[in-house]
């Protein structure tokens, strides 16, 4: 039996989670930590969610196996190694669902689909560009124009009559397009359903071209939890004739570094045949 902690260094949080694998079925998530970064130092939090994880486990630094990073997290010092982030949200997206095919990874400033088997090993992927208004910082920054909280930026969205699509795929373009939105009168839920409408069509575009076909995508990253989003992929997958089930997780957000510890896990296995071997 081991333990791996998986620390996912995003550009809006850090996730920490703790696993306990026994070889044979599936691994026990002890332990789970998430903290918006908010303009202090990542390194730092990284530190607390490691530390964190641990002492919710009633575990120390030396029960653990490997810990694992991700994200922007290859200058941790205490870690073992780290793992390239869509890699992670592809193994992690299986773990919390493991009908999943797709993945569609929505960060703080970037999206990308990932079409996966069943293991997690990724087959195919396609990334929005670096000034896509299809990411979480575009959409925290309209809200914080519009007065909205985070947290009611979903429920608004659906509560919407009437949306108007957001027509830029740049970000600066985009918020523009919202101001003009707001000086016509145009209402509030409006326009979130616009921008996730038009969010949702990227995304969507991006999935079909990976090759998914059927089955269900599960979405991960900061945005996952967003039931506006979620629902506006759904209305855009039955738009284009997409016969993918668009789904999310309470835990969702945890992907990376669930994927992190995962994988932590078997490079170490991997590490001890070869010590063996050696020996």
């Amino acid at each position: 039996m081991i333990h791996t902690i998986g620390i996912d260094i995003g550009s809006g949080a850090i996730k920490s989670v703790l696993f306990r694998h026994d070889g044979d079925g599936r691994p026990e998530w002890l332990a789970k930590r998430s903290e918006r970064i908010r303009g202090r130092d990542p390194m730092t939090l990284a530190r607390e969610g490691y530390e964190g994880v641990l002492e919710d486990a009633g575990l120390t630094k030396d029960d653990i196996a490997y810990v694992a990073t991700t994200g922007e997290g290859e200058n941790v010092k205490f870690a073992t190694g780290h793992f390239y982030s869509m890699t992670t949200h592809a193994r992690g997206g299986v773990y919390l669902e493991p009908s999943a095919r797709g993945i569609v990874d929505i960060g703080a400033l970037n999206g990308r689909a990932i079409y996966v088997d069943e293991r997690g090993k990724v087959l195919s992927y396609k990334m929005t560009s670096q000034c896509a208004s299809g990411s979480g910082q575009f959409l925290e920054n309209i809200a914080r124009y519009l007065g909205v909280a985070v947290e009611e930026i979903g429920p608004l969205s659906q509560s919407a009559k009437d949306p108007e699509k957001v027509s830029s795929i740049c970000a600066v373009l985009a918020e523009t397009d919202v101001i003009n939105m707001v000086s016509r009168g145009i209402a509030t839920p409006d326009i979130l359903k616009g921008i996730h409408l038009s969010m949702a069509s990227r995304i969507v575009k991006l999935l079909k071209v990976t090759g998914i076909k059927t089955g269900t995508a599960l979405l991960t990253g900061g945005l996952a939890l967003d039931s506006g989003l979620l629902a506006a992929i759904q209305e855009e997958m039955v738009a284009e004739k997409v016969t993918v089930t668009a789904m999310s997780h309470p835990d969702s957000i945890y992907a990376g570094a669930i994927g992190a510890a995962l994988w932590g896990a078997f490079r170490h296995g991997k590490l001890q045949e070869l010590e063996t071997s050696a020996a």
